[in-house]
C-alpha cells in the first residue's frame, strides 16, 4: 500500500473537530483529491455512512467514482473495495460511500436522500452550483447520527457574493474568504495551485502566470478562488438599488414556481415616460400547493393586478377562485422580452435580496454556440418582471392600477 500524505491545510479533516468543513479554492488546488483520499480512509472506521452528492449527477460511474477509483489503485487498495455504479464499500469494515445527485432531471431526490439510515458525513462537490440554501439545510439536518463524528463538507470554486455560500459561511460568520481557520463548528480550508506545484505540469503552471497578467480579475476568481462582486456575461446590467416609492400605484409579477423552482412575486411600479421600473420582492419561497398560493398571494396584493405567465391556466384558475385579480400573458420569444425589459432602468428595493442575488447571477449560457441564450437559474423573480413588462407594454392604459 503507497504512503498518503494530505496537503498540512487539509489536516483539519482528519482531527474532526467540526462539524462544517467549507473547502475553498481555485483551479488545480487539489480540491478533489483531497477529499476523496480522505473519504477512502474513513471508510477504515467502521459505521461510517458517506454521501458524495452534486447538484446533478447523472451517471456516478461515469462522473465521480472513476475518481475515486484512481486514487485506490494509486494507493494499492483494490482488494479492498467493492465498487458498483452507486457505492463504494470497505470490505474490511462494511463502511461505505453513497453517490448520489440531489436532482435528477427537474426532480429533487430529498425523500430518497432522506431515508438513508445512520449519515455521518455528507459532502456536497460543486456546491456552487446549488442556489436553494433550503434544499441544503433538508440534507444537512439528516446528518445526526448518536456517537459519530458528524461532518458536513462543501467543496466549491467560489460563485459571486450574492451566493448564500458567501453570506453564510463568510458574511454572517464574519470569516473572510481564503482563510484556513477554525471557528465555533465552522473549520474554513481554502487551496489554489501553489498548495499543489508539485503536483502540476509547467505548462499549466505557465498558462496559470500568464493568466495573472493578462486577465487579472479572472485569474483573482478562477485561480485563487476568490468570490465575484458579479458573474461573467450578465445580461441585465441596467438596475441599480433604490427604494420602492411610496403611495405610487403598483401591480405585481408572478412566476410560478416548480419542483424545487421556489415561487416569487414581485411589486412594480412602471414609469413609461422616464423608462423607469421599480421592483420590490414579497414571496420567494418553494413547495407551495396552489391553494395554499392563492391564499398567500391575495393576502399580498389585494385587489391589485397580478400579471403570470399563461402557460399555467390551472393555477390562474385557482388563483381567480379565490378572487386574486390576476391575468395572464402570452410571451414572446424569451429574448424579444429580455430586450424589452433592457429598455428600462430598474430600481431594485435594497431589502429584496432574492432579485439582487438573480440580477448578479442571471447570465447568457456558455455552452450554447450561438451565445444569445441564458442559463436556465436565476431567473425566477426575473422571468415574472418580464412578464409584467410585456404586459404593460401592450396595454399602457393605467386606469386599472391600485394605489396601496
Amino acid at each position: 500500500m503507497a504512503l498518503i500524505n494530505l496537503h498540512h491545510k487539509y489536516i483539519p479533516l482528519v482531527d474532526a473537530v467540526s462539524r462544517y468543513y467549507i473547502i475553498s479554492g481555485g483551479r488545480g488546488a487539489s480540491k478533489s483529491f483531497s477529499v476523496a483520499t480522505y473519504l477512502l480512509l474513513k471508510t477504515f472506521e467502521k459505521g461510517q455512512v458517506i454521501l458524495f452528492s452534486r447538484l446533478t449527477m447523472v451517471s456516478a460511474e461515469i462522473s465521480v467514482i472513476p475518481e475515486f477509483n484512481s486514487k485506490i489503485e494509486e494507493l494499492g487498495l483494490e482488494s479492498v473495495f467493492d465498487i458498483t455504479n452507486k457505492e463504494i464499500v470497505n470490505k474490511t469494515t462494511g463502511s461505505r460511500i453513497i453517490f448520489k445527485g440531489l436532482k435528477t432531471g427537474s426532480k429533487v431526490q430529498t425523500a430518497n436522500i432522506k431515508g438513508i439510515e445512520g449519515l455521518t458525513i455528507f459532502v456536497l462537490d460543486e456546491a456552487e452550483e446549488l442556489v436553494d440554501e433550503e434544499l441544503f439545510d433538508k440534507i444537512n439536518f439528516t446528518v445526526r447520527t448518536k456517537n459519530a463524528s458528524n461532518q458536513v463538507i462543501l467543496v466549491f470554486n467560489p460563485p459571486t457574493k450574492s451566493h448564500w455560500l458567501y453570506n453564510r459561511w463568510f458574511k454572517k460568520a464574519g470569516v473572510q474568504p481564503g482563510s484556513n481557520l477554525t471557528k465555533g463548528r465552522n473549520t474554513y480550508i481554502h487551496t489554489t495551485y501553489l498548495d499543489n506545484l508539485e503536483n502540476l505540469s509547467e505548462d499549466f503552471i505557465e498558462e496559470m502566470e500568464e493568466m495573472k497578467i493578462t486577465n487579472p480579475t479572472k485569474y483573482d476568481n478562477v485561480v485563487m478562488g476568490g468570490f465575484k462582486d458579479k458573474a461573467e456575461g450578465l445580461i441585465l446590467k441596467n438596475w441599480k438599488l433604490g427604494k420602492f416609492p411610496i403611495g405610487v400605484p403598483s401591480e405585481f409579477a408572478l412566476d410560478f414556481g416548480f419542483s424545487n423552482d421556489p415561487t416569487a412575486l414581485a411589486e412594480c411600479h412602471i414609469d413609461h415616460a422616464k423608462k423607469i421600473l421599480y421592483v420590490k420582492g414579497h414571496l420567494y419561497r418553494t413547495g407551495i400547493i396552489p391553494s395554499e398560493l392563492a391564499k398567500i398571494v391575495k393576502g399580498i396584493t389585494g385587489n391589485s393586478l397580478i400579471v403570470a405567465d399563461s402557460a399555467s391556466p390551472d393555477v390562474i384558475a385557482e388563483l381567480k377562485s379565490a378572487k386574486c385579480n390576476i391575468t395572464g400573458v402570452k410571451k414572446p420569444k424569451i429574448i424579444d422580452r429580455l430586450e424589452l425589459l433592457r429598455d428600462y432602468t430598474i430600481v431594485v428595493d435594497p431589502e429584496s435580496t432574492n432579485i439582487i442575488e438573480e440580477l448578479n447571477n442571471y447570465c447568457w449560457d456558455s455552452n450554447y454556440p450561438l451565445g444569445d441564450r441564458p442559463i436556465d437559474d436565476f431567473n425566477h423573480y426575473i422571468d415574472g418582471i418580464n412578464y409584467y413588462v410585456v404586459h404593460r407594454q401592450r396595454n399602457k392604459q393605467i386606469k386599472r392600477f391600485r394605489i396601496r
